[in-house]
């Protein structure tokens, strides 16, 4: 699937449920800070995923659904690596790079797994409890 069609089937929601796990998560983030700014990335991903979640019954309940931490750390770290390392000719070719976005598990590097799972973090942003969160190239 090219990145306009992966793009073009989150936003319609005809995007496969099957096929919807962490990379397509993370394509549309890359492909959104590619065209927007981090702030209007951020917007259309969140209202995306809840829309997309809406449409295809995912329910939002203590363990499943939108997350909110979640979602702005993953975005926070796809365009940190995005900045220092540039992107490539297609989201697909840039997730095979970076192989350290790959693994669900990295925001645990960051995050304990009780404040990651607490209610208030898929709710409302919270920041890292175990290490800040790397800033990209050039932030203060």
């Amino acid at each position: 699937m090219t990145d306009a069609e992966h793009l073009r089937r989150f936003e319609d929601h005809s995007f496969p449920h099957e096929q919807w796990n962490h990379r397509a998560h993370l394509k549309v983030a890359y492909l959104y800070l590619n065209r927007f700014s981090h702030a209007e990335a951020l917007e259309r991903l969140s209202s995306g995923i809840k829309a997309y979640n809406a449409t295809h019954g995912i329910q939002d309940t203590p363990t499943g659904g939108y997350h909110e931490t979640m979602t702005q750390a993953w975005l926070h770290l796809v365009h940190t690596t995005l900045r220092q390392f540039g992107p490539a000719a297609s989201a697909d070719a840039f997730f095979d790079a970076q192989t350290q976005l790959r693994d669900k598990r990295t925001l645990l590097l960051f995050y304990s797994r009780d404040r990651i799972m607490s209610p208030e973090a898929k709710t409302t942003f919270l920041p890292p409890d175990l290490a800040p969160l790397p800033q990209p190239v050039g932030a203060a």
